[in-house]
């Protein structure tokens, strides 16, 4: 069954394989680490909207390049810059203003989704938004690949630099403004990485299928765990095995390797869910 895509994983003339293979891998490392975070301190929903918000900056950007020429201003630089705009503005909502957080989130998720694909409906061409939808880990460029490291470095590099302030802003936010160490500029600064993964997760997975790969390893790495540090660990290891597992299991057959991938998440998720239950019922009634 693996037999083809072994073959072309190892055909120098045929690189697409290869790079859809090392994008999951450079990938898996910010998914996991930021990942914990977002399941630690529970706003999966942000992570949602604004992967979904993220549409409009794609969509902004192919309808300015086909209009100006503009052969930089690709689809990914439209993600980042909406991905951090709707993380500033979700961050500063629940900080500071009066309105209710979860309707200014759906709010942006809607604005977002709908800009995007009017935008698309006008730039000339045919483009398929199920690309963007679902993902296509197959199409990656070496310029992606470099995009994907330089965001996932720079991204892991804040969490380790900022490790024990973003840990304090998880689980114990009144001890941390007792230490003097600056709240909302710590929660403005994860927000970000996670606008920065989630990027990085639509170039794998796609924009529907993003929050699952965000959240479901850690949800995974964190019935093993005891530290934080180990339940990152673990998520960026399931990570890693995902992702290259599902192109594995979608290339010979032609599915849609976003799909398949979060398809073996959410059963792996499942099963060691009902498989923790079971245990820990047979443990109580001992």
């Amino acid at each position: 069954m693996f037999t083809e895509f072994f073959q072309d994983l190892a055909d120098p003339d045929f690189p697409l394989v290869r790079h859809a293979l090392i994008a999951g891998f450079l990938a898996a490392v910010p998914f996991g680490i930021v990942g914990t975070y977002v399941v630690s301190m529970r706003i999966s929903y942000i992570a949602a909207a604004i992967a979904h918000a993220v549409l409009g900056g794609i969509g902004a950007s192919l309808f300015i390049q086909s209009r100006t020429g503009w052969s930089w201003l690709n689809p990914m630089a439209g993600a980042v810059a909406t991905a951090l705009f709707s993380a500033f503005l979700i961050g500063w909502v629940s900080r500071h203003a009066k309105q209710r957080e979860d309707t200014v989130i759906s709010a942006i998720w809607a604005i977002g989704m709908s800009s995007g694909l009017l935008f698309i409906a006008k730039t000339p061409g045919y483009i398929d938004p199920m690309t963007f939808l679902f993902g296509d880990i197959l199409i990656l460029s070496p310029r992606d690949l470099w995009m994907t490291a330089i965001l996932g470095s720079g991204v892991v590099m804040t969490c380790i630099v900022f490790y024990k302030e973003l840990l304090a802003v998880c689980y114990d936010r009144e001890f941390a403004e007792i230490r003097g160490i600056r709240i909302n500029v710590f929660y403005y600064l994860l927000l970000g990485m996670v606008a920065l993964t989630v990027v990085l997760l639509v170039s794998v997975v796609g924009i529907v299928l993003a929050i699952a790969l965000l959240t479901l390893p850690a949800a995974i790495a964190e019935f093993f765990s005891r530290k934080i540090w180990q339940m990152m660990v673990g998520s960026v290891i399931l990570c890693c095995f995902l992702t290259s597992t599902g192109l594995a299991l979608s290339y010979p057959t032609d599915l849609p390797t976003g799909a398949v991938t979060i398809l073996l998440t959410g059963c792996l998720y499942l099963f060691v869910s009902l498989f923790h239950a079971v245990k820990l019922r047979g443990s109580t009634r001992l």
